[in-house]
């Protein structure tokens, strides 16, 4: 193939990427404006509430500067999956998703931020990098001893002349302008390595699919993948992208590295050349160890949940229900190449297929019923007056509840003359005034205050219909001796 034919295939495949997507998208700037400040300035993972309530503040204000923005949180961020400028994922005892930008996103953002930073083309402190590295890899590379003794001997005289030189002559500090700009390309670099964390996720996600993948597609009993799954061997952790990562982790984890590097960091910020460095990138230096110890975390997090959920796939009904699936859409497919060559697209077939009118959507999608939108009219007209008054009141309290006040000062006023009374005598000196109620007021004094009698009697009022009936209660005696429990 011609060179310039590959590369146009090549580029051609970039194209359809959402890093190229989104450099390309008629609303790139706002776009990129709002990931910006969302997922990448501040915080990189986002709660979908979260992102809904701030996106949709942003787009307040820039509707309020006159930009066209039609659509609302939840459409753009439904677009913007679907382009794959954001991945969204459900975390262990998690109540909602979370959304963060994908690599090829954070690429294409940092890229456009990078253009408008001032920096020389070529600077000094990369320069020494390079040169470093290179020496570093022919030394490496080198399995001559005799070389590698040589060398080192050498080395080793530059250092001893280097310490006669600051005996002799003192240190000469680096200059303020070349410690900025060395400081910056410390912050560039381990920004990239920071963002190179998220392609390593994505890299063990897409290797997750695929073992899944080759597990359900493969028809016999057991295949190779399935075979090391029961010998207990870590697929993914045994993979490429799992030994590389293995490897970085052990270095990120290593207890006098990481104490190394805190202290250098520690001293730096501390230097009078870092006050000329603004505040966002000294608060980048001094949570450098903690930002690469979060981001290798949340990896290895994700690196040991694929292991364990690819094994649970395998032992659980999951992985038979999807290859059943599978099985059925083959046998599907292979049907219809049959009968491509004896059945027109266009022909009509004596069949009828019910879709399902269901529609399928995230539940972070869904909006909460807001009372506010739909307000009913409160206004509530002027009554007429009434013409109750006070003692028409009192009497139909009195209808509607017992009156154990008046009960109570007529028992009282009986056994102000008698030792003791019954309800049936009670009544009779002074009549039911609200019927059974009165009755059943009485009883309920009688169970509390009196005293039971094992006997019954026959208590007999007047209704309010006029209508004298009579009933058997049961004996209560109310007595002298618990008069003061009668006082109200």
């Amino acid at each position: 193939m011609l060179r310039p034919l590959r590369n146009f295939a090549h580029l051609r495949s970039l194209r359809s990427r959402p890093l190229w997507k989104l450099l390309a998208a008629d609303k790139a700037v706002f776009v990129v404006a709002v990931l910006q400040e969302l997922l990448l300035d501040t915080e990189k993972v986002l709660p979908a509430s979260v992102l809904y309530e701030r996106l949709g503040q942003a787009l307040a204000e820039l509707r309020a500067a006159g930009e066209d923005l039609p659509q609302t949180p939840e459409a753009y961020v439904s677009d913007w999956l679907g382009h794959g400028y954001l991945t969204r994922r459900l975390p262990p005892g998690a109540d909602e998703e979370v959304f963060e930008l994908s690599a090829d996103a954070a690429t294409a953002i940092r890229f456009i931020a990078s253009l408008a930073q001032k920096r020389a083309l070529a600077t000094e402190s990369r320069l020494a990098s390079v040169i470093h590295q290179v020496i570093k890899l022919a030394e490496a590379t080198d399995g001559d001893p005799d070389s590698r003794v040589i060398s080192l001997l050498a080395e080793r005289e530059r250092i001893d002349r280097e310490i006669d030189r600051i005996r002799t002559h003192g240190v000469t500090a680096l200059s303020v302008q070349r410690a900025l700009e060395r400081s910056r390309e410390i912050i560039a670099l381990s920004d990239e390595l920071a963002a190179d964390f998220r392609r390593v996720r994505d890299d063990f996600d897409r290797l997750n699919r695929g073992l899944r993948q080759s597990l359900i597609e493969h028809e016999g009993s057991r295949g190779e993948v399935l075979e090391a799954l029961f010998a207990g061997v870590d697929l993914i952790a045994e993979s490429e992208p799992g030994k590389t990562f293995a490897a970085f982790w052990r270095l990120l984890t290593d207890p006098d590295q990481s104490e190394a590097l805190r202290e250098a960091l520690d001293t730096i910020v501390e230097r009078p050349f870092a006050r000329q460095l603004e505040a966002k990138e000294r608060k980048f230096l001094v949570n450098l160890t903690n930002v690469l110890a979060d981001e290798g975390s949340a990896v290895h997090d994700v690196l040991q949940s694929f292991a364990r959920s690819l094994k649970s796939f395998v032992q659980s009904r999951e992985f038979l229900e999807q290859r059943r699936l599978h099985t059925l859409l083959k046998q599907a497919t292979h049907a219809a190449l049959e009968l491509r060559n004896s059945t027109r697209p266009t022909q009509e077939l004596d069949y009828q297929l019910t879709l399902t009118s269901s529609r399928v959507r995230s539940s972070a999608q869904w909006l909460l019923y807001d009372p506010s939108g739909r307000v009913t009219d409160t206004h509530m007209p002027d009554a007429d007056p009434s013409e109750l008054d006070f003692t028409h009141l009192s009497d139909l309290l009195r209808m509607s509840e017992i009156d154990f006040r008046s009960l109570r000062q007529n028992v009282r006023a009986v056994l102000d003359r008698h030792a003791q009374a019954s309800i049936a005598q009670v009544l009779e000196l002074y009549p039911a005034e609200q019927g059974l109620g009165s009755v059943v007021g009485y009883i309920a004094l009688g169970v509390k205050h009196g005293v039971r009698a094992h006997a019954s009697e026959l208590v007999s009022w007047q209704g309010q219909d006029a209508v004298q009936r009579s009933a058997r209660v049961p004996t209560l005696y109310f007595v002298r001796e618990r008069y003061d429990e009668l006082v109200d």
